[in-house]
């Protein structure tokens, strides 16, 4: 099991702040996970309509969509980050 946990807008058109779920063996990537998660339901096609604006945290880590997944205990998918 894999914990994924939403942040702000993409939580708000998920319709959750976390879950945990079963990734694939085909899930190799970040691209691979947002690509997954788009064919859940609507609601998730919707939050990640435009995946390269997506940002992805594994462990707490901010990485790139072709870093690879395996072994990372929790996700974090969030838009990207604006403020002053």
């Amino acid at each position: 099991m894999t914990r994924l946990v939403y942040f702000a807008w993409v939580r708000e058109r998920i319709g959750k702040g976390e879950e945990e779920i079963d990734l694939p063996s085909s899930v190799v990537t970040v691209v691979d996970l947002l690509n997954h998660l788009k064919t859940l339901g609507e609601e998730y096609e919707t939050a990640l309509q435009y995946p390269d604006v997506i940002r992805v945290a594994l462990d707490m880590e901010h990485v790139e969509h072709d870093e690879p997944i395996s072994g990372a205990k929790e996700i974090g998918i969030f838009p990207p980050m604006t403020g002053g």
